[in-house]
């Protein structure tokens, strides 16, 4: 059972952000993003939940790509 909190917490922390930083970009509230997602992974059968692990990957990727550094010597 205490994987499963483990999995559960890591889930949360993690999976929220993707919603945070699309709603801060559209000016939204999150708890409206993550509604629209739940929704539409209910009405195109799972295409909501792909789409939100693509934007997943792809927030990530652009985070290692676009690193603010604070120094020169940060490389």
């Amino acid at each position: 059972m205490n994987i499963f909190y483990r999995l559960l917490y890591f889930f949360q922390k993690r999976g929220f952000e993707v919603s945070r930083r699309i709603a801060e970009r559209l000016g939204i509230r999150a708890r409206v993003v993550r509604i629209t997602f739940i929704y539409l992974t209910f009405v195109t059968l799972g295409f909501g939940f792909a789409l939100y692990l693509f934007l997943a990957f792809w927030l990530r990727i652009k985070d290692l790509i676009y690193t603010k550094r604070t120094s020169v010597f940060d490389l």
